[in-house]
């Protein structure tokens, strides 16, 4: 029994330290270059993991519950009602043997938004509701070419 709980801690605590280096240079504060445009009613957003209202975003977490899918280094051409593009990194974790000792791998995407749409939580907000991934080169194993996700409200 005390075995199970050191190698639960031993895993926790290592997931936390692998989240913390994946996360540290987006933790840093942003430049006048990557700095998020503060949302307006004028604007889709994109609605993050805490329901907070993003415009132009640098960093997304795709998997909200265990932050195994991000977008990083993100740099947006087009942002409006008809749709928003960008080119990124998707960080994802290969779970192996085990997701808090998987390793991330990174692959070049562009990024996609569409359906703009009222935001249920705040109806004077559009929202995007789908975003679309397309991998211009390597890609996760299980992944298509191009990935559509529809996004939450």
């Amino acid at each position: 029994m005390r075995g199970s709980v050191v190698r639960t801690a031993v895993a926790l605590t290592a997931g936390t330290l692998l989240t913390a280096a994946m996360t540290t240079a987006s933790a840093s504060p942003p430049t006048a270059a990557t700095a998020p445009v503060k949302a307006t009613a004028a604007q889709p957003v994109l609605v993050d993991c805490f329901f907070h209202r993003n415009v132009r975003p640098s960093y997304f977490i795709l998997a909200c519950g265990d932050g195994n899918s991000r977008l990083s280094g993100i740099r947006w051409s087009q942002w409006g009602p008809d749709g928003a593009q960008a080119v990124g990194v998707n960080m994802v974790n290969d779970c192996k043997p085990y997701c808090a000792a998987g390793t991330f791998h990174a692959y070049p995407v562009v990024i996609r938004l569409s359906g703009a749409k009222p935001w249920q939580k705040h109806p004077y907000f559009d929202r995007y509701t789908n975003m679309s991934l397309t991998y211009t080169g390597a890609r996760p194993d299980t992944f298509k070419q191009v990935m559509n996700y529809p996004l939450w409200d």
